[in-house]
C-alpha cells in the first residue's frame, strides 16, 4: 500500500505541475497581444505623421508612393494604404486641406470653400504695394511664362512655393497646365489681373532685358 500511495502522490505533483505549465503561456498571451496592438497602432500613426510631413515639404510638387515609401522603408502597398486613410481623414469638414492624387503623386491642396478667404486675405488695395520678393518672381513669370516652379527657384536662388501661393491667391499668376518634366510639374503664367495692375496691353510692352557680352561673368539673368 505504501507504494502504491506514495505513486498517487507523485501523479498528483505531476499533474499540478504540467497544469501549472499549461496555464502560464495563456496568461502571457493575454499580456502581449494588447502591447503589440497598441505598438502597431503607434507605429502607424507615425508613420502618417510622417507621409504628413513630407506632403508639406514637399509642396506642388508632391510625392508618389514609391518615393513615401522608400523614405519610410516600406512597400508601395502599406505606403498606398497609410495615404488612403490619410485621405479620409482629410476629407472631414473640420479640415482645410486635403489630400489629392493626381497621376499618382500626392499632394495638399486647400479645400474650395477656404479659396474666398484667401482671396479676401490677399486682396489688392487701392494702392498695391508688392515686396521685391514678389516682384522679382513676378517678373520672371512675365518674361519666361510659362515657367515652373523650379525653374522660378532656380533663377532667384530662393524657394518660391509660398510666393507663388500667395501671387494665386491675389490672382496675378495662375496655372497654365503641366510641363512634359518629370513629375509633370505646374506651369505658371501672369493673369490680367497682372497687365491690369501694371497697365499693360500686352507683355510685349515689358522693358527689354539687359543684355551681357560673352566676356562678362554675369549671364542674362534669364537665360
Amino acid at each position: 500500500m505504501s507504494e502504491i500511495d506514495n505513486r498517487e502522490t507523485n501523479v498528483f505533483i505531476d499533474v499540478d505541475e504540467l497544469t501549472d505549465h499549461a496555464e502560464a503561456p495563456e496568461e502571457n498571451a493575454e499580456d502581449v497581444q494588447p502591447a503589440a496592438e497598441e505598438e502597431n497602432a503607434l507605429q502607424e500613426g507615425r508613420a502618417k505623421a510622417i507621409l504628413e510631413g513630407l506632403l508639406f515639404v514637399t509642396g506642388d510638387e508632391g510625392i508618389t508612393a514609391e518615393q513615401a515609401a522608400a523614405s519610410l522603408d516600406i512597400t508601395k502597398e502599406q505606403t498606398e494604404a497609410l495615404f488612403d486613410d490619410l485621405m479620409k481623414e482629410y476629407c472631414d469638414e473640420s479640415r482645410g486641406m486635403e489630400i489629392g492624387n493626381f497621376g499618382g503623386i500626392y499632394r495638399f491642396l486647400s479645400k474650395a470653400f477656404v479659396h474666398d478667404y484667401a482671396r479676401k486675405l490677399f486682396a489688392l488695395d487701392s494702392a498695391p504695394k508688392l515686396s521685391n520678393a514678389a516682384l522679382e518672381t513676378l517678373a520672371i513669370i512675365a518674361y519666361k511664362g510659362p515657367v515652373t516652379r523650379v525653374e522660378i527657384e532656380e533663377i532667384r536662388g530662393v524657394g518660391a512655393d509660398m510666393m507663388l501661393r500667395k501671387l494665386l491667391a491675389r490672382d496675378m499668376i495662375r496655372e497654365s497646365g503641366r510641363s512634359e518634366a518629370p513629375g509633370r510639374p505646374i506651369l505658371y503664367e501672369v493673369t490680367e489681373e497682372f497687365m491690369n495692375s501694371f497697365k499693360l496691353l500686352s507683355l510685349k510692352e515689358l522693358p527689354e532685358l539687359p543684355k551681357f557680352g560673352d566676356n562678362d561673368e554675369s549671364r542674362d539673368l534669364f537665360e
